[in-house]
Parts: C-alpha cells; structure tokens; sequence
C-alpha cells in the first residue's frame, strides 16, 4: 500500500525516539508534524487535518489519552495509535476504551509501527470509500474535482474546497473562520460571510441536501441527510 501523504501528528517528548521515528514515517512519504507537549498537539487538531495520530501517553500538558479523547469526540474518523512505555493493563483497557485503534508498547522497531500505521489506514481509507458509495460523493483531489455518483460537479474551486474540508470531518461543526483558514489560509481579507455565499451555491448545485446549518456556530456535513436522500 502507498501511503498518499498521509498527514501524521506525532506527540512524543522524548527527543531521541521523536526524530528517529519522524525519520522513518518522512522516508516512507509520511507528512510528519511532530509536537512533544499535549496541549500542542489539541490545539494543533484544531487547526490542522491529520489523517492518523501516533501518541505517546505521558508527555507534558494534557497526557496522551486526554488526547486521544479529543480526536475521538471531534474527529471520528482519525486513525490514532498509542505509542508508550506503560505496558499495565489498566492503561491499554483505558485507552481502548477510548477507541485507539492500536497500543504499541516503546521500545519498538520502525518497521513495525510502520506496519501498524500501513493496517490501520488502510482499514480507515475503506471505511471512507463506504462512507461515499452511500453519500454518492467522491473527490479527485489532484484534479480538485467533485463527482456525485460519477458525474462531475460544477463546482468553483472555493466550493469545492469547502465541501471537501466539510465531508472530511462529518462530525465537526465549523465556524466561519475556521472555514477561511482551511480554504484561503491566512491570505483572505475580507468579510467571513462569504462562506454563507459559498455555502448557498453549493446548496444549489448538490443533488442532495447535505450541509447542515448549526445556528449560532456555522456549518457541518450532514452524512446522515445525505445517505437518507440518496437511498430515497
């Protein structure tokens, strides 16, 4: 299996295991965004798109598992691995059942975490192609086209970025900065209404009614309204 770039946020704060480790994941065309404290690392979630989170437990700030709650309660979707020297069965029971999808135990050899890594996303990616064949949406992201069931969507490339950045993250609400920061960065000057002129194209040319307004906050994607209009 490729990897695609996956985007990996790896919380370790001891230096040498963090840059051997980073290392590997760059050498296998991982995109590696290392941090050592926990707090870091949420406030990193909140901002940026990772596809799986490789976490130490005991690290500075918000441990590991803290952690590891945040991204199961906001990002679903995201591939976490518990990487720490705690090898008690309390600790592997609690991280389980906050939904880790993996506990590694330190030392351990790179080529393995790398398999581990490899499984995990692989089972995650299928789980996404699920999630599209009911929604009817996919994504060609090197040609920043949007399809319904094939067919292609007349999208601008605003739209599309901001469907993309919704659908990738069904669970999450997003306000209206964090939308401009996803799509235009930090270049964007201007009124952050212009998402709800996006969103109100968008509302015109999807087939299915799949963005939810969430009065107050912003917007989300509504897989769930999206699923029910296809299957009707």
């Amino acid at each position: 299996m490729q990897n695609e770039s996956y985007r990996v946020l790896f919380l370790e704060d001891e230096p040498t295991i963090r840059e051997v480790l980073k290392e590997y994941m760059s050498m296998s065309q991982y995109i590696v965004t290392e941090v050592e404290n926990g707090d870091a690392a949420i406030a990193l979630l909140d901002k940026e798109t990772f596809d799986i989170a490789v976490l130490d437990i005991m690290v500075p700030g918000a441990s590991g598992l803290l952690v590891l709650s945040h991204i199961k309660d906001r990002y679903p979707q995201m591939a976490t691995i518990m990487l720490t020297a705690l090898e008690d069965e309390k600790t592997q029971v609690d991280a389980f059942n906050r939904y880790a999808d993996d506990y590694v135990i330190k030392p351990v050899s790179p080529i393995i975490l790398l398999k581990r890594m490899e499984t995990i996303l692989r089972r995650t990616k299928q789980n996404i192609m699920s999630a599209e064949s009911i929604c009817g949406l996919s994504f060609e992201e090197d040609a920043y086209c949007a399809y319904y069931n094939g067919n292609p969507l007349p999208l601008t490339l605003s739209e599309y970025l901001l469907l993309q950045v919704l659908y990738k993250e069904p669970n999450r609400v997003f306000n209206r900065e964090q939308l401009i920061l996803r799509i235009f960065n930090e270049d964007y000057i201007g009124n952050d209404r212009i998402i709800d002129a996006h969103v109100k194209n968008l509302r015109k040319k999807l087939p299915v009614n799949c963005i939810k307004t969430v009065i107050g906050i912003g917007y989300q994607f509504d897989s769930k309204g999206a699923a029910h209009e296809t299957c009707s």
